[in-house]
């Protein structure tokens, strides 16, 4: 529904909107220029350049209305990504767990957005997705031949793709190799099995950041000359490398209110001993978010929402902090379902690979420097690793998470089509 919606705001909506302006500046300059050095030292934009030359490149082959032609590239990846998904679900260990993924991925209020504007994020979660669909079964079989070999690095070329695509998923690295390391831990490994697998996993995850080292060679940093300078966005943004305190907190809020929609139903599943305790830290979370509000509510949907409460609450603190309360009581329930599936999850790449995922996501804003704010949409590109992990500790598609994905479903088409009516 989703994506037949993106394509009719693509056939029918034919001006800038949301971060279609800022955008379509760089996809024009990789379409007209060509890749280059210099083309990619003049990026403005803070994500990275292959999305955009992946969409300057539809530009190119189409050869219409260049706004237009940017955004069915945008959507194709989209469809490229369910394609894929579909494909390559049917020869993994774990297909439902995938179609969850799919799922989530199309049902998150940004999604629609995503596939119908000039966004930088379905070209990033295809790359990515794709990747930790080969990594995983990759790592979870101990065959050793070339065509299984040739599997790994295909996906850890993905996956080094998916980062430059959008930085953020430097995450998924990391992710692949604790995943790697973590099957060698607990699998049973035939005589002469284990060190032949190690070498292979070694090769590929070298191979998986090589991309990311041109683009660091290129851009001298992590993130564009011009980003890093200030020169994008009229001096008013900047962003590189560097030590962030508060953007963690910020993330793992996010991430948290998020995972509500999905995992709501183990909040119920808590046994009375603990409850107590987790109403307790809830509680405590909720008024220190509410307390430091102007800090940690940043542009999205969810400030939209909170300033909507705000006119009848006379004011931002308490709606938020009652959102973050829950969100942190929903966080202590996954954590305590995720501890006591610990073994399912160690058992199972996929899982631990997602989880790992969303993990490290987090912990690398400790690294992100520069004013940048931590936008809602960001958490669209650890949507996928959200349904893995939902779906395995909760597998049933009851009317109340139905409903709930349904909603999400009608909030993101609000999202979208609120421009088209706009002057």
């Amino acid at each position: 529904m989703n994506l037949i919606s993106a394509a009719l705001f693509i056939a029918f909506v034919n001006r800038p909107v949301y971060d279609d302006g800022f955008n379509i500046f760089d996809v024009h300059n990789y379409a007209t220029k060509g890749l280059s050095l210099d083309t990619l030292r003049s990026q403005r934009n803070p994500p990275g350049p292959t999305s955009f030359i992946l969409l300057a490149a539809a530009v190119r082959i189409i050869g219409g209305n260049e706004l237009r032609d940017a955004r069915i590239g945008a959507f194709f990846s989209w469809f490229l990504l369910a394609i894929g998904v579909f494909y390559g679900a049917r020869s993994s260990r774990y297909p439902e767990l995938w179609y969850a993924a799919l799922l989530v991925s199309l049902v998150f209020p940004h999604s629609i957005m995503a596939a119908a504007t000039v966004l930088t994020e379905g070209p990033a979660l295809f790359c990515a997705v794709i990747g930790a669909l080969a990594w995983t079964e990759f790592v979870s079989r101990a065959n050793s031949g070339a065509t299984a070999l040739i599997h790994g690095i295909a996906a850890c070329l993905f996956l080094g793709l998916a980062v430059t695509c959008r930085q953020y998923n430097l995450a998924l690295l990391p992710a692949a190799a604790l995943t790697a390391a973590l099957q060698l831990r607990t699998k049973t490994w035939q005589p002469g099995q284990r060190w032949p697998f190690v070498a292979r996993c070694l090769v590929c995850v070298a191979l998986s950041l090589a991309p990311v080292l041109l683009l660091l060679l290129v851009w001298k940093g992590i993130a564009s000359p011009s980003m890093e300078s200030g020169a994008s966005y009229d001096m008013m943004y900047k962003a590189s490398a560097g030590l962030n305190l508060t953007r963690p907190l910020i993330a793992a809020l996010r991430v948290a209110v998020y995972l509500i929609p999905f995992t709501f139903p183990l909040m119920m599943q808590v046994k009375a001993p603990r409850r107590w305790g987790m109403l307790a830290v809830a509680a405590f979370g909720g008024l220190a978010a509410g307390y430091w509000t102007d800090s940690l509510l940043q542009p999205g949907p969810l400030n939209t929402i909170v300033g909507v409460a705000s006119r009848l609450f006379h004011g931002r603190e308490f709606p938020f902090g009652l959102i973050a309360a829950v969100a942190t009581c929903n966080a202590i329930a996954l954590g305590l379902a995720i501890w006591e599936e610990r073994r399912l999850l160690s058992s199972s790449p996929l899982v631990a690979f997602a989880l790992l995922t969303v993990l490290i996501f987090i912990a690398e804003q400790f690294g992100v420097g520069g004013n940048v704010p931590f936008y809602d949409r960001y958490v669209l590109q650890v949507a996928p690793f959200f349904g893995i992990v939902a779906f395995t500790l909760l597998p049933s598609l009851d009317k109340a998470r139905l409903l709930a994905l349904i909603t999400l479903s009608f909030f993101s088409q609000v999202m979208l089509w609120r421009y088209a009516f706009s002057p």
